[in-house]
Parts: C-alpha cells; structure tokens; sequence
C-alpha cells in the first residue's frame, strides 16, 4: 500500500498532512516514526494505574501527534478522551478507550502494511 492509501486506510488526511510537511518522503518518515511512540501505551498503563496527571498527559501527547500527522479518525478519539481526563473524570475515559484502542489498531495496521 502506498502512503496516499495508507491514510486512507488510517482515516487520515493525506492532503493536508502533505500541505504541511511539504514531501511525501518527510511524511513517510513521520508517519514510521509513530509506530515507536509510546503515548498510546502511556495512556493505557496511567488509566490502568488510575494516574489522572499521567493519563492525560499521555492522551494529550497522541492528540497533537495526530493532529500533526492528519490522523484524522484516531485524532477525534484522542481529542475526546484528553478532554474527560482533562475534567477528571477517569470512568468517562474508561469508557472511550476503547474507541481510542480500535482507532490505534486501525493506524498501526495501516502503517505497517506500507510499502
């Protein structure tokens, strides 16, 4: 799959993170680069730990990478789960995760599956 596929696949925006980052190659290199992030794995773990400060700290570190990067679908799930985290309210958290969890999946399998 090529990179204008993969955002597809990702539900991103593949104009606008290229309007941005100006290269195809500088978008590629970004977009590899975010399977090494670990806020997704932070924010799990702080929830899990119920570490508020953590947690949103995390999710509102995915929310601007993704916003970065154009993820558009996984960026919607991240915006909303910092804003509950962002009020304190970890049981509203717990239950968008799982939206946040499928949106993850769905862009790292996206991103592995490029040529």
């Amino acid at each position: 799959m090529n990179l204008k596929e993969c955002y597809s696949a990702l539900g991103g925006n593949y104009e606008s993170v290229l309007s941005r980052l100006m290269t195809e190659k500088l978008v590629n290199r970004f977009v590899l680069k975010f399977l090494n992030d670990a806020s997704y794995e932070n924010l799990v773990n702080s929830l899990k730990d119920e570490n508020i400060e953590e947690a949103f700290r995390a999710a509102h570190t995915l929310k601007g990478v993704c916003q970065n990067l154009s993820f558009d679908r996984l960026f919607e799930s991240s915006n909303a789960i910092t804003e509950v985290l962002r009020d304190g309210n970890i049981t509203m958290a717990n239950e968008i995760l799982p939206k946040v969890e499928f949106d993850y999946k769905q862009t790292i399998d996206a991103i592995k599956n490029l040529d």
